[in-house]
């Protein structure tokens, strides 16, 4: 194998081009981040819901709980990875995203990662932390030109990176914001990777690293992505079934019995399509029968169970999943889900994706 190349975003440099995608909730927590920046890969902590089972945390403080909950999150994946590089996974659509971002900044992260959405506001959030940088995720040159203009006006600032999710392949929400977009070649890597490379180049003259993201698995994925621009790779479904994994065993479980018929797109309460298991859960959703929890805290900015209670309280489900409950929760993956047969350690993974790199 080839040697992989350093990934530098910002004023951090990986010693492997490979990032943890975030995952929520509580799928990708301190632990699974600390141990993948301690094998020279980007880890992520993915900052919805972290207040959901904070001894804080007493149902009505949830925006201030989780403030504490991801400070405390950063400080012990810091801890196993001193050196290393950890991102925050912030979602746009959240209430509290600028009190995450804020909170993410003054605990010592590395980076912001920002999706479901897009984070135009992301710089005004993050201007006390110039040393920040900022990596939106974006599904289409599109989406990365208006968020470059919008910066640029408001702020004189460009992206310190940018991740390209295929909703072809990706799991948990996804890029597209129609159903009809899911399935579209149009947003497949092969599509928009050389086409957002070749804008950076060309249009914005500028060097912003591009990470591809979407069915990403082996080191055949990675040398695909490279050949079509990209400089990194983001990967999410194979690092929650690990051991370092922060989800449940049971969680984990539902990974390794997952086949490829297993594997639904849902339309979110968030109102964007999101990717996940058939369990009992989702097959009673999709059939247009399903029995909510109560919301939880209110969580979102555009929540179409808040508003008119015809879905259910998505960060109910994903706390379901995150602690095992089978038959009640929402169990996010990837379309490769159906590839996870074992649970393996991070530091394996790497050895495997990296080869010989002497």
């Amino acid at each position: 194998m080839n040697r992989l190349p350093k990934l530098k975003i910002g004023k951090h440099v990986s010693e492997n081009p490979i990032m943890q995608g975030g995952m929520g909730v509580k799928i990708s927590g301190p632990k699974l981040a600390g141990a993948v920046a301690s094998n020279g890969g980007i880890g992520t902590i993915a900052s919805v819901g972290l207040a959901c089972d904070h001894p804080q945390f007493n149902g009505k403080n949830y925006f201030d709980v989780n403030e504490i909950a991801l400070a405390e999150a950063v400080e012990t994946a810091r801890d196993t990875a001193p050196g290393g590089v950890l991102a925050v996974n912030c979602m746009v659509a959240l209430m509290d995203y600028d009190r995450q971002v804020k909170s993410a900044c003054r605990a010592g992260v590395d980076m912001i990662v920002s999706g479901a959405g897009l984070p135009m506001k992301l710089p005004e959030y993050t201007k006390d932390f110039p040393d920040v940088a900022l990596v939106p995720i974006v599904s289409s040159v599109k989406a990365a030109d208006l968020i470059i203009r919008k910066w640029g006006k408001l702020y004189d600032r460009l992206p310190d990176a940018l991740v390209v999710e295929t909703p072809l392949f990706a799991g948990g929400h996804l890029g597209a914001t129609k159903m009809e977009h899911v399935n579209d070649p149009a947003f497949s890597l092969e599509s928009v990777v050389p086409d957002l490379v070749k804008y950076l180049d060309e249009v914005v003259k500028a060097d912003v690293p591009v990470i591809a993201a979407g069915g990403i698995w082996d080191r055949s994925d990675i040398d695909r992505a490279f050949a079509l621009g990209a400089r990194g790779v983001q990967m999410g479904t194979r690092f929650a079934c690990t051991e370092e994994g922060d989800a449940s065993m049971r969680f984990k479980q539902a990974f390794l019995d997952a086949t490829e018929d297993d594997v639904v797109v849902i339309m979110s309460p968030v109102g964007i399509p999101g990717r996940a298991l058939r369990n009992p859960f989702a097959a009673k959703y999709i059939d247009g029968h399903v029995d909510s929890k109560p919301c939880l805290a209110a969580c979102l900015s555009h929540c179409t169970y808040l508003k008119n209670r015809t879905t259910f309280c998505i960060a109910g489900a994903l706390v379901d999943a995150y602690t095992g409950d089978w038959d009640t929760g929402l169990f996010f993956c990837g379309s490769n889900v159906s590839r996870c047969t074992k649970i393996e350690k991070v530091s394996d993974i790497f050895k495997e994706l990296l080869g010989d790199q002497d």
